[in-house]
């Protein structure tokens, strides 16, 4: 996996360079204007929230890491974290704008909601990249994982562990994400190509803001309407909501906790599934997506075009035929850690096995 994600990165900084030519035999003032700028870009980065780990831990640093390299260190990032506040985002852009950033890469709170700024962002002639969420609006490029892919490995994976008792009338629980985020939609839509007809979906939340503490309240209301001995396991959309989900199995005294899944191989859920509480997560590797949209951000400030990045395109609402690179992904149980997660050092297995999962560590071969 990282031998691939630096193959894609050598590759762009080559045809980058290239292109550097092409851009200013084009012609254009602005194209003009972008590639006589050379390396002194100032790239604009705009996150949604702090509460799922991998914001802060992953992405920002590895895409600060990326602009640098691509721009013989005189690249500037300029962050911003909306903390889950869809209004905040808009005036980050705004601020964003005010500040004359070369190029935005934005990762949405809510993908409609951005929409005006994404669009007065390309008004002031400054290209914008949809990191993660496909934000709706006047996009230039997308890179993200391949979300309905992602689902489908959450359902299969619940099927897997749940066996014999995958029957038509066994019940599960389904906790999406937040209605504000168009992955989830993905996810979910995924995760039943898989389920459905193969297990009794007996309740379907959809989470408000992605929050643990509302999973942990939808699964306690699950819970109260089902009966705790009815649940043979739950779908979970990510780590932090299957954290609360696990929370409130156990205050219902739930033993053994059913099957639940994950997404983002969080280290708290990546602790859960060596310990047996979580069956699984899904681990979308994050230094090859972090590299592809600083890439885009990087090129697109340059004048250049996405061609020798993105392969593909997709659709959003309001933009058609969008340059996109979708990563793949990787169902994480406790079988394939080591060649995962500690492989690609995302974790240590020291970060993973603390004196509280040592003995468990021990008995998987993590040592």
């Amino acid at each position: 996996m990282r031998r691939a994600a630096v193959a894609v990165a050598a590759g762009a900084m080559a045809i980058s360079l290239a292109a550097c030519g092409s851009a200013e035999e084009a012609g254009g003032d602005n194209d003009e204007a972008a590639t006589n700028k050379g390396d002194a870009i100032k790239v604009g980065l705009l996150l949604p929230e702090n509460q799922t780990a991998r914001y802060e831990k992953f992405d920002k640093p590895l895409i600060e890491k990326k602009v640098k390299e691509l721009t013989n260190n005189k690249g500037e990032i300029v962050y911003a974290n909306a903390k889950q506040d869809a209004t905040t985002q808009n005036q980050q852009v705004d601020t964003m704008i005010t500040n004359k950033v070369d190029v935005l890469i934005v990762d949405a709170v809510d993908s409609k909601a951005i929409e005006n700024s994404v669009n007065r962002a390309k008004e002031a002639d400054i290209p914008v990249v949809a990191y993660d969420r496909l934000a709706q609006g006047d996009i230039d490029g997308y890179v993200s994982f391949d979300n309905e892919e992602v689902g489908r490995v959450q359902g299969k994976a619940l099927l897997d562990a749940l066996g014999d008792k995958a029957t038509p009338s066994a019940k599960i629980v389904m906790m999406n994400g937040a209605v504000t985020d168009p992955n989830a939609a993905l996810f979910k839509k995924g995760a039943l190509s898989q389920l459905e007809g193969k297990v009794a979906i007996a309740k379907s939340y959809d989470t408000k803001e992605w929050k643990p503490e509302n999973a942990n309240a939808n699964m306690e209301g699950a819970i109260s309407a089902i009966g705790k001995n009815n649940i043979v396991g739950v779908y979970s959309a990510n780590d932090g909501m299957a954290g609360g989900i696990i929370t409130a199995l156990k205050a219902a005294g739930v033993n053994p906790i059913p099957p639940v899944t994950g997404q983002d191989a969080e280290l708290a859920g990546v602790q859960r599934i060596v310990a047996g509480e979580q069956y699984m997560s899904v681990y979308k590797p994050y230094p090859q997506e972090a590299d592809i949209a600083a890439e885009m951000a990087v090129a697109l400030a340059k004048g250049e075009k996405l061609d020798s990045i993105a392969k593909t395109e997709v659709d959003s609402p309001t933009t058609k035929g969008v340059p996109s690179v979708l990563v793949p992904v990787i169902s994480l149980t406790k079988d394939n850690i080591n060649d995962t997660v500690i492989k690609d050092g995302i974790y240590t297995v020291d970060e993973i096995c603390t004196a509280k999962f040592k003995a468990a560590c021990d008995q998987i071969g993590l040592k």
